[in-house]
């Protein structure tokens, strides 16, 4: 038996565009950035590592997507990997790896993801999705 199971809270890093294949069937290609907060261990101060990953919607709900996201907007995604290989212009192989999606949440407000491409920075790279810290005083039982 094997598990092939991706899920992932991030950020649209563009204004998601359908387009159509050949048999008709909607289809998009998102960005999407995660990221994470880690002590560097020569300076001791935390820092932020943003990663982009490729997503693709397929159907309806890419159709939903084309709809209703917009950059900056946070999205829940679940899906599974494909790695697909090519060739370029000059022969040389490459590869890419994509998460295939089965399944999206929106997260957060309209206004939330307004307030977000209003102050986004301009090359993209510093988003905070870290968990906020919890005290034991903030724990309901």
């Amino acid at each position: 038996m094997s598990v092939n199971k991706v899920i992932i809270l991030g950020r649209v890093g563009a204004n998601p565009e359908v387009k159509y294949m050949p048999s008709g069937n909607a289809v998009v290609n998102l960005s999407i950035a995660t990221n994470r907060k880690f002590k560097n261990q020569d300076t001791g101060s935390y820092e932020d590592k943003t990663e982009w990953h490729r997503v693709v919607f397929f159907n309806k709900p890419a159709e939903t997507i084309g709809q209703y996201v917009k950059k900056g907007q946070q999205l829940y995604v679940e899906g599974r990997l494909q790695t697909r290989k090519w060739q370029d212009k000059d022969g040389v192989e490459k590869y890419s790896t994509d998460i295939i999606s089965d399944n999206f949440t929106f997260i957060g407000s309209k206004s939330d993801n307004q307030e977000f491409e209003n102050s986004s920075p301009q090359n993209n790279e510093t988003f905070d999705q870290s968990i906020p810290s919890t005290s034991d005083d903030d724990i309901p039982f």
